[in-house]
């Protein structure tokens, strides 16, 4: 009998990896039709035939049909909604699409009704109701599409678990393409059979064991719930209690491996916005508190091309990503470059007044930004940044992640190709070591500061567009990354291309290390603040301090 059963279900998927991803309206109406029919043979085929579709919208319709809410009207199948009662007490019902549960609409737009008497309620008997029960779980997992697959597979492990599905579990288990859906398959499998109390505790427990070795995190939390409400014979909780342990100790890795990928995400937001500060806090000596803004900047650009291209979560157009990027720089940039040339420019040596006026430049903007365009805006990634790769079970790396990771040894390439290999470059480095020998070997310092804080600005802008393929858009989003940045620079040693990066990383993995085992947020950057505090104490140029000469400026 189990093989007839997986027989049966490799049909089902057979027939499911041949067809379309979705039957067309008219078919599925066609076999939604049948289910009036008077014969009870025809009736079950047609479930059938309706799972065979893999048609996700089905599992609302398997509901609707067994509580008794599929009519005929004028020859074809629709749902009924809640009967309403005119002043003359006519009963009316008003007409549900069958796969959407939208209101079917007349030919002026208005929402279709229609008298209790001119239409035909479809009868559902006992068999039917049992052949749509299980349909409803069924469909999902007959679907061409890996997604809804997965989320059907996954379901079926979680209350209320169905052991009648297990034949059709084992057989994705043993034959779909995807390894994912293979593991999720078997994981639900084992999940059912260690819950089901009607098992032999023999063959729970061999259920448990199996989900230990799958390191499966869905189990342990039912395992805990179990030996809380005492579930588990006395002479066996030894066995439950060892594969808890070992699911926890393999979880305990998953955890320190988010720990680290949630770090370098947030040390890699921190070195982009350090980098200016970097060059223009060393070159300059002006502490410029809107540079957070010059970010904030840079994501509203990105959020304004989105509806320039008209991309949406539904409609996707990801070539507004290619051109936010450089877009973000130039628009960040040049702004930056008003600010320098209106005000930072009569500042500079002067860091308390530079301080207080880049402070108030913040709020400006800030303000600015929010009669514009409001509190909040929600930003939709290009499609080729959603989703994730995972290179061990539940290890994921985002891909969102990932692109800002990589995004960011770009930008610092980038930065050391051009302090290093250019002329402007070496124009920049002579002018932060020594501004009044470079101004005697004919370097034009003035338009060196201006390109300098333009510079800083567009990265920060870029890391604004980055921002927002992890994050929404709001006003103040700056004034969250600001004071860290600073800590980086500080940390790191000013003007120090290598220490920003070490610093940067350091910073991003200790914070999330802090949050994620043992502090709040507030209270990590509480922490954070007084080690580099003790840590200022013993270095107090950073990581990598002056050399030569310049270790007595």
């Amino acid at each position: 009998m189990k093989r007839l059963w997986i027989i049966a279900c490799l049909l089902i998927l057979v027939a499911g990896a041949t067809a379309e991803p979705a039957a067309e309206e008219d078919d599925l109406s066609a076999l939604v039709l049948k289910l009036a029919d008077e014969d009870a043979v025809v009736r079950a085929k047609a479930i059938q035939d309706l799972v065979l579709t893999g048609d996700h919208r089905l599992e609302h319709f398997f509901d609707q049909y067994r509580s008794g809410a599929l009519y005929l009207w004028q020859g074809r199948p629709v749902l009924g909604g809640d009967i309403r009662m005119d002043d003359e007490l006519d009963e009316y019902l008003p007409l549900l699409d069958v796969l959407s549960g939208e209101p079917l609409l007349s030919e002026a737009g208005q929402p279709l009704e229609s008298l209790i008497d001119d239409v035909i309620e479809v009868e559902v008997g006992s068999p039917e109701r049992k052949l749509a029960r299980a349909a409803k779980f069924r469909v999902g997992l007959a679907s061409t599409n890996p997604k809804t697959r997965l989320a059907s597979v996954k379901r079926l492990g979680d209350p209320p678990r169905k052991s009648e599905l297990l034949n059709d579990l084992l057989a994705l288990h043993e034959n779909d393409p995807v390894k994912k859906i293979r593991y999720t398959a078997l994981e639900s499998v084992s999940l059912i059979r260690m819950t089901d109390a009607s098992l032999p505790p023999e063959e729970r427990e061999a259920a448990a064991r199996q989900l230990g070795d799958l390191d499966s995190a869905r189990a342990l939390a039912v395992l805990r719930e179990m030996v809380r409400n005492k579930e588990i014979p006395e002479d066996r909780l030894p066995a439950y209690e060892a594969v808890m342990v070992q699911i926890e100790k393999y979880q305990g890795w998953v955890s320190l491996f988010d720990t680290i990928k949630r770090g370098l995400s947030s040390g890699s937001i921190l070195i982009l916005m350090a980098l200016g500060l970097a060059v223009t806090f060393g070159m300059m000596g002006v502490i410029n508190m809107a540079h957070g803004e010059m970010m904030m900047i840079g994501a509203y650009t990105t959020f304004c091309l989105q509806l320039v291209f008209g991309h949406t979560s539904s409609e996707a157009n990801n070539w507004f990503f290619v051109f936010a990027l450089p877009i973000s720089f130039l628009v960040a940039a040049g702004i930056g470059g008003l600010i320098e040339f209106g005000i930072v420019r009569h500042l500079y040596k002067r860091p308390l007044e530079s301080l207080l006026a880049t402070f108030g430049i913040s709020l400006v903007l800030i303000q600015l930004i929010r009669l514009v365009f409001g509190d909040n805006q929600a930003s939709n990634s290009p499609t080729w940044l959603v989703g994730y790769v995972e290179v061990m079970q539940d290890m994921v790396l985002p891909y969102g992640r990932v692109f800002i990771f990589l995004l960011t040894v770009i930008v610092v390439l980038g930065i050391a190709s051009l302090m290093k290999f250019t002329t402007l470059g070496l124009h920049m480095r002579a002018t932060m070591q020594n501004r009044p020998m470079a101004q005697a070997m004919g370097v034009n310092t003035r338009m060196i500061d201006l390109f300098t804080f333009m510079l800083g600005s567009g990265i920060a802008g870029v890391a604004g567009c980055a921002l927002t393929t992890i994050g929404g858009i709001t006003p103040d989003m700056g004034q969250n990354y600001i004071i860290d940045s600073f800590l980086v620079v500080v940390a790191g040693g000013v003007g120090k291309l290598l220490g920003v990066i070490c610093s940067g990383l350091g910073l991003g993995v200790i914070s999330q290390t802090l949050e994620g085992y043992w502090l709040s947020p507030v209270w990590s950057k509480i922490v954070i603040l007084m080690l580099l505090v003790a840590f200022i104490q013993f270095k107090p140029a950073g990581l990598f301090p002056p050399k030569g000469r310049l270790a007595d400026d």
